[in-house]
């Protein structure tokens, strides 16, 4: 005799995936620290590692979408809750950049020989003086526009799936997807065009790890729209149905807003 459910939310079916996903960061971190102490098993370690995460992010991903989909269990009061929880996902995502931004601007506006002989730094001067950093109105303009472009079409995407109309959407993300991999691509491009490695002064770490990090966010973000543009194709969004591109969207504006402080503190306030 089953139980009636007298309220919105969904509890989950007991799943592995939460345990899985621990043990594969588990071999993923271990394996990238014997990477870089040189261990000849390190890598394999970690390519095994990121393969398991791999598998456990496509079969738990798989599972909400079947409970929104097929089990029709993302009621409003669900959908709020999930709506919560990116929230506060993008949120911690915010704070992740706020560190760099503060080890950059530190650098910046109190510049001093913190650790002398190894990432020596006049006073009053950032970058320091023997830094041929890039020019913010070459590589990294097109990039801005590619960019600021990838979230009007993304937005019109957007519309398109709130209005019903499928064929505008797919046209619409599928450019969004070609422009995140064009981003990356000419990001790859300037990395191979610069004057200056990850360690040789805390001004090419500061760049290095703020804007390395954004683009790794770009790829996600891109396949993470790459998936929603599959979904979208399959028919699985409707005009009242469509949290998955909802929380892409959401994620990909995040990128445009921290890439444009970027490309403004970074690239040119920092040249």
């Amino acid at each position: 005799m089953s139980a009636k459910q007298d309220h919105p939310f969904h509890l989950v079916d007991p799943s592995p995936y939460p345990f899985l996903t621990s043990f594969a960061f588990l071999i993923a971190a271990l394996g990238g620290v014997f990477a870089m102490h040189g261990e000849p098993f390190g890598t394999y370690t970690l390519g095994a590692g990121l393969i398991a995460l791999l598998a456990c992010a496509w079969g738990w991903w798989a599972d909400v979408i079947k409970e929104g989909n097929k089990d029709k269990a993302h009621t409003p009061a669900v959908q709020n809750g999930l709506r919560m929880g990116m929230a506060l996902f993008i949120l911690s995502e915010l704070m992740f950049f706020f560190a760099f931004f503060f080890s950059y601007f530190s650098s910046a506006l109190i510049p001093v020989d913190i650790l002398d002989g190894f990432w020596s730094v006049k006073e009053g001067v950032f970058p320091p003086e023997d830094v041929k950093t890039f020019n913010p109105w070459d590589l990294p303009l097109i990039n801005t526009l590619i960019l600021l472009l990838s979230g009007t079409t993304c937005t019109w995407a957007h519309h398109a799936i709130v209005h019903g109309n499928k064929q505008e959407g797919v046209k619409a993300l599928a450019i969004t997807v070609g422009l995140g991999v064009m981003f990356s691509i000419l990001q790859v491009v300037e990395y191979g065009h610069a004057a200056f490695g990850f360690s040789d002064n805390n001004y090419s770490s500061n760049f290095y790890m703020a804007t390395g990090f954004h683009g790794l966010h770009v790829i996600i973000g891109t396949i993470f729209l790459a998936v929603n543009l599959v979904r979208l194709i399959k028919d699985n969004f409707d005009e009242k149905n469509h949290l998955g591109f909802e929380f892409a969207a959401w994620y990909w504006h995040f990128v445009d807003v921290v890439w444009l402080f970027l490309f403004v503190f970074v690239y040119i306030w920092g040249r």
